[in-house]
Parts: structure tokens; C-alpha cells; sequence
């Protein structure tokens, strides 16, 4: 099995088909470069650092618009360079269910299928890579290490979305959005943020949708988070853990 099989082999059964901090991504990093050559040929990427700078083209969206809808014919996959992007499928009563939200770095469309699995909308205004699958194919064709390297982040979305299950299967409301804020904070600490404030520009509808919860619901546990002093509500769609430890203790069911 080639190694981008082997990849699509992998997407097809993770929470299907996006990756999380797939791979490194430099701000400068220049994009929509010509193949030189064609399809077909070695690529040199720009910055060796991040193969996938050169391919495609950036394309800047405003917020709540559509990249894709499931079931559109999948010729592409996309990076989000900037801002927020939400994942979802809907379900047959008509339902949402948020699978992720992805955020700088992370990649979206790597199923491999005829078809997108989901449908991705923008959160926020957000900077996308989209890349043609063909000039996919012929970077890992051509460096065997970056294709390792994206099979193993596959790899790794596996077990996040078995985590995922577990979250919306077994743990309780207050449990879940503990989870979903430690998840925020440990994503912005390991970009070398501050894991203090995190960013929350989806609306409280959003996070219902992605932790199984109601609207209600979500907002009733954050003002308990709040009078408890684990969290405080800040303005611009920001929030402070004020204790994390009690927050993880939380999340842990402890």
C-alpha cells in the first residue's frame, strides 16, 4: 500500500477526514506557486519547513460562510491559515452536530473520498489554503517523509475522536464543557500562548451542537463555572480559567 492510501485508509475512519495541527505552518510561508514542471513533477517547496507552502492558492472568507458542504464532489483540501472554521453533519431529524472546530494549522477535506463527509463554515473571517488534491499526491509522492508525517498525524486524529465519543457518551454537562475549554486552553498553550484566556467566538449554540448538549444547557454550566470562580467571561468572545486545576479535576469527574 502507498503511503497516501495508507493515509485514506486512516481518514476514513477517524471523525472523518480533518487533522488538528496536521503540520507546522510558518506565518510568511508563501503560497500559490507555480508547479514549475506540472503535476507530475518533483515539487521543491519554497520553505522546506512547510512542504505544503507552495501549493494552492490563500483565499480570505467572511464569517458564517460555507467552504464546502457535504457531499460536494471533494477535488481539494484546505488549511486554515487564520481564524476559526466549524466542521459538522447533520443528522436525519434534521439535528447538527458540530464534529470539530479547526483553527490555524489545521487541515480539512483529507478523507481521500469522492465526496466531502461534512460541511465546514467559517466561524470567524478566515484565511484558507486550498490545495488540489493532485498537487497533494505528488508532494507525498515526492517526499516520503512528509507523507509519513501526515499519516501519523492521521494516526493521532484516530484516538482524538475515540476522546470525542467518550465526551459525548459518558460524561455529564458540566464535565463536557470543562473538557472543551482545557481542550481550547491546551491548544493555545502549545502554539506558546497564554493558557489563562482563550479565545470562544463560536456562539453557545455551537458548542451545544458539538457536546451533545442544549443551548440551555451550555449556558446554565458556564454560569455555575463562573459563580464557582473556575472561569470568568470576558468581552470580545474571550474567556479567563481561573482555575485550572479544579477545571481538570472537573473534566476527570473527580
Amino acid at each position: 500500500m502507498s503511503t497516501h492510501a495508507a493515509i485514506a485508509a486512516h481518514a476514513n475512519r477517524a471523525v472523518p477526514g480533518y487533522l488538528v495541527s496536521a503540520l507546522a505552518m510558518t506565518p510568511n510561508a508563501g503560497m500559490g506557486a507555480a508547479l514549475g514542471a506540472g503535476v507530475g513533477a518533483a515539487i521543491q517547496p519554497r520553505n522546506p519547513a512547510d512542504p505544503l507552502a507552495s501549493l494552492g492558492h490563500a483565499k480570505v472568507y467572511e464569517r458564517e460562510t460555507t467552504v464546502f458542504t457535504e457531499g460536494d464532489a471533494a477535488g481539494s483540501v484546505f488549511r486554515v491559515m487564520s481564524g476559526m472554521v466549524r466542521l459538522y453533519k447533520m443528522l436525519p431529524d434534521g439535528r447538527r452536530q458540530i464534529i470539530g472546530f479547526l483553527q490555524a494549522g489545521d487541515m480539512m477535506g483529507l478523507a481521500f473520498a469522492a465526496q466531502y463527509l461534512y460541511t465546514a463554515e467559517t466561524v470567524t473571517a478566515t484565511t484558507i489554503q486550498r490545495i488540489p488534491r493532485l498537487e497533494l499526491d505528488a508532494l507525498m509522492d515526492a517526499q516520503p517523509a512528509f507523507a509519513r508525517k501526515l499519516l501519523s498525524a492521521t494516526t493521532s486524529e484516530l484516538m482524538a475522536a475515540q476522546d470525542q465519543m467518550v465526551l459525548l457518551g459518558r460524561k455529564t454537562a458540566a464535565e463536557k464543557v470543562a473538557t472543551f475549554l482545557l481542550r481550547l486552553s491546551d491548544r493555545k498553550c502549545s502554539g506558546k500562548g497564554d493558557d489563562h484566556t482563550i479565545d470562544l467566538p463560536m456562539g453557545r449554540s455551537d458548542i451545544a451542537d458539538h457536546l451533545g448538549l442544549t443551548t440551555e444547557t451550555v449556558s446554565r454550566t458556564l454560569t455555575k463555572l463562573k459563580s464557582s470562580r473556575l472561569i470568568r467571561i470576558l468581552v470580545g468572545g474571550k474567556l479567563d480559567l481561573l482555575d485550572r486545576d479544579a477545571l481538570a479535576d472537573l473534566a476527570g469527574g473527580f
